[in-house]
């Protein structure tokens, strides 16, 4: 501790505090790093998420290694399109080296995760100082919000990783000048567009860095040399689904741009500063200091809540002004460190502006093109404090309670959802009830869809026939003697339900029926 203490606050001198801080810093780092693999890998399986959207993502993926290659990827959440397939190539290495087992893309997403603490770590420390870098990873790393969705594999969880080392290249392709980097740049922004459509603002915000820096150093007269290779990198990146687009018309990229920008029942200007505000506030609140979502709280019946809502808007607020106040140093000396926070401070400005123009829901997961950036900023202003003799208690004592108060929200402190285990468990119980003969398969749910189930059905080569209607299948041949069907719900009346795979067997009468793990199983046989 004393050494630790050495390090953050700096009382040796010379090369031996040189080599203190080198050994000391090398092994805080580690630390840091072995704390978030811990958190984000520790009985994973357990606690992942294994849902019908992650079931057809590995359903997908089983396929292609299977030889069944696709060029477009996984449906998005709200809107009606389709994102790029680079996900799903992601996916198939870990779910082959899992033996199929579905853990093996949470994994992979967790090792992003992982890699991000340590990336958080590295711009952190190249842009503030080693001091700010390392605690913006040691909050980033233990934030509940960034450890659940490093903890389940979904296209959007990957964004952080990306959107931070996007940023990263583009602040040294700038400062370089090199060609190969902007390049590179270009194709981290085409993975970006295929893992969320809210890349489109990472791709504003390099745009205007690109300009603002430019005219900064008085060489206007490369930006659109700059934006060339950008462009020419990014077809790159996006080409598997850039592929799809030309043969269908662009269909995908103009309802992405629509959605984002369409206007809603309320116009942009009359929500636009209150859109402002609730971002700025989450993005502090959600992520570091681990505030409830703040439609769920109310502020006037909890003193606690209140005094925790006003602590994380202070904590906002001063990080962002002392970023700002070494912004304006920087700029008014003419510092080569100013493109640093020329980056910083786009990223902040036009990330959050962008949201004031977007007329839908906004949730958390949106925000993860940004989600390093308050901890980068958190960690600039406890750093700052830190240097200044009265500001060392208070900075010791911020950082302490932003330490406890998300080690509280730590997501396996909690009894484990085993999602996967009962997926497998049910699946495995309706193949059993069929007896080794053919059947048609329903699932009975409020939100979910049936693609988990089915995954396993598919990986055990025992394929639920699927009814066609009667013009495609007059016959009937796709119609089986019996109906596994599986409840979701509670109270649940498979008989006469209207769902087409009920409707579709015809008349019918329950043979048997279970509860398994947290549903109920049906058997349905003709009526006779």
């Amino acid at each position: 501790m004393e050494k630790m203490a050495s390090f953050l606050f700096g009382k040796t001198s010379g090369k031996s505090r040189i080599n203190r801080k080198f050994s000391i810093g090398t092994v805080a780092v580690l630390l840091i790093l072995l704390s978030a693999a811990f958190l984000r890998l520790y009985r994973i399986q357990d606690y992942m998420t294994f849902l019908g959207d992650e079931g057809r993502d590995v359903l997908v993926v089983y396929n292609m290694l299977h030889g069944d290659l696709t060029l477009l990827g996984p449906a998005a959440s709200v809107g009606g399109f389709f994102l790029g397939p680079i996900y799903y190539y992601f996916m198939a290495p870990f779910l082959l080296l899992f033996n199929f087992n579905p853990v093996g893309p949470a994994v992979m997403v967790a090792l992003f995760g992982i890699a991000t603490v340590w990336l958080v770590y590295r711009v952190g420390s190249e842009f503030f100082g080693s001091r700010a870098g390392l605690i913006a990873a040691a909050i980033y790393g233990i934030s509940p919000l960034v450890i659940a969705y490093s903890r389940s594999s979904w296209n959007p969880n990957p964004m952080p990783f990306f959107s931070l080392l996007f940023l990263y290249i583009l602040y040294k392709a700038v400062n370089r000048n090199k060609i190969i980097l902007f390049a590179f740049c270009g194709i981290l922004l085409g993975i970006l567009m295929q893992l969320h459509y809210l890349a489109t603002f990472l791709g504003v915000i390099a745009g205007v860095y690109i300009l603002i820096s430019r005219i900064y150093a008085g060489r206007a007269w490369r930006t659109l040399k700059d934006y060339f290779f950008v462009f020419l990198g990014f077809v790159v990146g996006w080409l598997p689904f850039l592929l799809f687009e030309i043969r269908h018309g662009f269909q995908n990229f103009q309802s992405i741009i629509n959605f984002i920008f369409q206007s809603g029942d309320t116009g942009a200007s009359a929500r636009f500063f209150e859109t402002i505000y609730d971002v700025f506030f989450r993005l502090f609140g959600r992520l570091v200091t681990n505030f409830p979502p703040p439609e769920q709280v109310a502020l006037g019946a909890h003193p606690n809540m209140a005094a925790w809502y006003y602590a994380t808007l202070i904590l906002g607020i001063a990080s962002v002004s002392i970023f700002l106040l070494k912004f304006y140093k920087n700029f008014r000396e003419r510092n080569s460190e100013v493109s640093k926070y020329v980056l910083i401070l786009t990223w902040l400005v036009l990330g959050i502006g962008l949201f004031g123009f977007y007329n839908k829901p906004i949730y958390d997961y949106y925000f993860g093109f940004m989600f390093p950036l308050p901890f980068l900023l958190v960690g600039l202003f406890i750093s700052s404090m830190l240097t200044k003799k009265i500001g060392k208690f208070l900075s010791i004592g911020v950082l302490a309670i932003l330490l406890w108060v998300n080690f509280q929200g730590i997501p396996f402190r909690y009894t484990p959802n085993r999602q996967l285990a009962q997926v497998e468990e049910i699946s495995r119980f309706v193949v059993d009830k069929t007896d080794g003969k053919p059947f048609n398969f329903a699932l009975i749910t409020g939100s979910n869809s049936d693609h988990a189930y089915r995954y396993f059905f598919t990986v055990w080569d025992r394929h639920p026939l699927t009814i066609e209607n009667p013009q495609k299948d007059p016959q009937r041949k796709t119609v089986t003697d019996q109906l596994m069907v599986v409840c979701e719900t509670n109270p649940c009346a498979p008989l006469g339900n209207s769902l087409w795979e009920i409707a579709g067997f015809g008349r019918a009468e329950i043979a048997g029926e279970w509860n398994v793990s947290v549903v109920k199983v049906y058997k349905l046989i003709h009526y006779k």
